[in-house]
């Protein structure tokens, strides 16, 4: 008979990365309200611990760590975090992003560095971070946000496609190595009501995705809601992409 002792949510021991505003708090909160139990982790302490505050005081089980996804020893600690305090970890959200876009001529090399630093290589140290404590439980799930950018190639979003499409690239060769024991799932949210735009140096382009935002964007909910119905799946079903996008979204 089939083991399901790891189906649905409640009881789960969820890490999310980019956890204090956005896609990643509305996903604590929904995974908290269904009996998951959410280490957080982000940069701004004070969001984080405000946080887990409320999760707590709803009755959810929540643990925070300031967190910056670059460093490959925050990352390993905020994994070694869940195993302390919750006894294992069984999903990592890798949510953290940033997407400073702008035109080529603008030269920003330092936002194209964050980019590389933050969506790439924290990504992968989070995989270097959990995937040895999968490999030990013979379970675990990986859950990439990715983007639609990438999906479709537009101007002013060349770098971020490509650190996106990186991700995408990263996800799927996981998969595929992940064997039958492990889940990997990649979510590629279109425009959704987040902070994305405030990174963007470039004061047109920033309007221009504000007031696109503004008009079309999904809530982040909508987001988090994915990230649930990959969660709970029977054990030895594998949601492998999921694209989420405001209808009107060309």
């Amino acid at each position: 008979m089939q083991n399901h002792e790891n189906d649905g949510v409640s009881g789960k021991v969820v890490v999310i990365t980019g956890a204090s505003s956005g896609i990643g708090e509305a996903t604590a909160l929904l995974l908290a309200s269904k009996g998951a139990m959410v280490v957080l982790g982000a940069r701004r302490a004070d969001r984080l611990e405000a946080l887990e505050g409320r999760i707590i005081a709803a009755g959810g089980q929540a643990a925070s760590r300031s967190t910056d996804v670059r460093s490959r020893d925050d990352m390993t600690a905020l994994v070694n975090l869940a195993v302390e305090r919750f006894g294992r970890i069984d999903v990592l959200v890798s949510n953290a992003g940033v997407g400073p876009i702008g035109p080529l001529d603008s030269l920003a090399v330092d936002d194209w560095d964050a980019m590389i630093d933050i969506n790439v290589r924290g990504l992968l140290y989070g995989i270097a971070a959990a995937l040895p404590i999968f490999r030990s439980q013979k379970t675990g799930h990986f859950v990439n946000i990715i983007s639609t950018s990438g999906i479709k190639i537009v101007p002013t979003q060349v770098v971020y496609a490509a650190t996106k499409n990186a991700a995408r690239t990263i996800t799927e060769g996981l998969r595929q190595e992940a064997g039958k024991d492990l889940r990997v799932t990649g979510i590629s949210p279109g425009f959704v009501r987040t902070e994305f735009s405030d990174s963007i140096s470039d004061p047109a382009v920033r309007a221009q995705i504000a007031a696109t935002a503004a008009d079309i964007a999904i809530p982040p909910g909508a987001i988090a809601r994915a990230v649930v119905f990959a969660i709970e799946q029977p054990a030895n079903v594998d949601v492998g992409d999921i694209v989420i996008r405001p209808t009107v979204q060309g």
